[in-house]
């Protein structure tokens, strides 16, 4: 494998060499480069090109990786630390207490033995199977009561590292057994005394072994909800941001596209009444008022977004209602449209945002007719009903070619969605007559 590499390599310090020097080199030095190549990669990975680890500190470092992985998962180097000095210190303090203190039935050198084996134990699994070294501690506790420290250690890592209950009463009963070595007992002043040592042998590092994990459970339980609350709130952010996004596209549509739509319309209108200077100049006027009025509003969601706080003073402005629509209508009709608008009384008698959403609904309309039904008649007609204003834009077919200008196809969708919002309903399908009809409920 490691050839091919270096094969690869060679074939493009060639390929550059010929793209960069006009005269290539000899064979004889491409060959040498490869095998440079070839000897690199060999020192530095120590793998053979049979894709086995060669000679080298690299396998015994992979095998020790290894070894750490199986009995330390997840440990890190301190902790590593942590338990050989727990297994170093268990053993050093049982092999003192042998030595100065009575070993009972069993030999010393067996006493010492186990104590080597009770030391490896603790080192190994004190964390990932405390029962093992803890079942070791109790045997040699039985027999020799200078292994009671032993038990301490055990007892502790068994209430440390071991979940369940009544695994944890089971493994103090059978270590106050072994450390009192209850079947010794005669008198009731050394059954007092063997309670006391168990107290201090079995139950004090128990309850502080119980105490470290559900102190280790509640840390990593408040860990876990803080990150979720993190993730959550996050989540929101990002959601907030999309909304108002999508808010900000909408308005942008509403206000700016519209009245894009009218110049294109006029300068259209311009070409066709070129011969008409009179003409001409009123629709060049047209397109000129609507090109500020386009940048003004521009300007306007600009300053917004610019403001750096929350309540920075911003260049509001009035926004558009119900009220406006007799504008709104005047404007497409100078701009060459047949509108026809039928307003009821009380219409305009509206919540402000239901009032905004009925304008721009209208404005959609008309900008779509102007788009795709030019010349076409439009009537506009807005009622006012028990509890919900109704919104009816008609076209009817178009009487000129389409304007073929690209659109993104988004108008009716925010239309859609500012409805639902509302808690309104949106129609907007062709009639029969080759015409258009877009009409709304919004509860008021």
């Amino acid at each position: 494998m490691m050839a091919s590499v270096a094969t690869g390599f060679s074939g493009l310090g060639a390929t550059r060499e010929r793209r960069d020097h006009p005269c290539p080199r000899r064979p004889e030095a491409a060959n040498a480069l490869a095998g440079r190549l070839d000897r690199v990669i060999r020192k530095l990975t120590r793998w053979g090109t049979n894709g086995r680890p060669g000679r080298g500190p690299q396998r015994l470092t992979l095998a020790v990786m290894g070894i750490r992985a199986r009995l330390w998962p997840g440990l890190s180097t301190r902790g590593i630390w942590l338990e050989v000095v727990v297994a170093l210190l268990g053993t050093v303090l049982v092999g003192i207490n042998v030595g100065t203190s009575d070993s009972g039935w069993l030999p010393t050198p067996f006493v010492v033995a186990g104590t080597t084996v009770l030391g490896i134990l603790l080192l190994a699994f004190r964390r990932r199977a405390p029962l093992i070294p803890f079942a070791a501690s109790v045997l040699l506790a039985s027999g020799s009561s200078a292994v009671a420290i032993g038990v301490l250690l055990t007892c502790y890592a068994v209430a440390r590292y071991v979940a369940a209950w009544p695994v944890r009463i089971a493994a103090g009963v059978v270590a106050s057994i072994a450390v009192t070595q209850a079947w010794t007992i005669d008198t009731a002043n050394e059954a007092f005394a063997s309670l006391g040592g168990a107290a201090l042998v079995v139950l004090l590092p128990g309850a502080l072994g119980a105490w470290a994990r559900t102190r280790a459970d509640l840390l990593a339980a408040l860990t876990e909800r803080a990150e979720r609350a993190e993730a959550e709130r996050e989540l929101m952010a990002r959601e907030a941001v999309l909304e108002e996004r999508t808010r900000i596209a909408r308005e942008m549509h509403d206000a700016v596209g519209h009245r894009v739509s009218l110049m294109v319309l006029q300068a259209g209108a311009i070409e066709m009444a070129a011969a008409d200077r009179d003409r001409v100049e009123q629709l060049a006027c047209n397109v000129q008022v609507a090109g500020r009025a386009a940048l003004d509003e521009l300007r306007q969601m600009v300053g917004v977004l610019r403001g750096g706080e929350v309540d920075e003073d911003a260049p509001l402005g009035p926004q558009p209602c119900v009220e406006d629509l007799p504008q709104l209508v005047e404007q497409s009709r100078k701009a060459g449209m047949v509108v026809d608008l039928q307003q009821a009384d009380g219409a305009d008698r509206v919540d402000a945002v239901i009032s905004r959403a009925a304008y721009r609904i209208v404005q959609e309309a008309l900008t779509n007719s102007s788009k795709h039904a030019p010349g076409a008649p439009v009537h506009v007609d807005v009622e006012r009903g028990t509890g919900e204003l109704r919104i009816r834009v008609v076209n009817g077919a178009s009487e000129e070619p389409a304007d073929q200008a690209p659109g993104g196809g988004f108008g009716l969708v925010g239309l859609g969605e500012r409805v639902r919002t509302l808690g309104g309903q949106l129609k907007a399908e062709p009639r029969l007559d080759g015409g258009f009809v877009v009409e709304a409920v919004l509860p008021t």
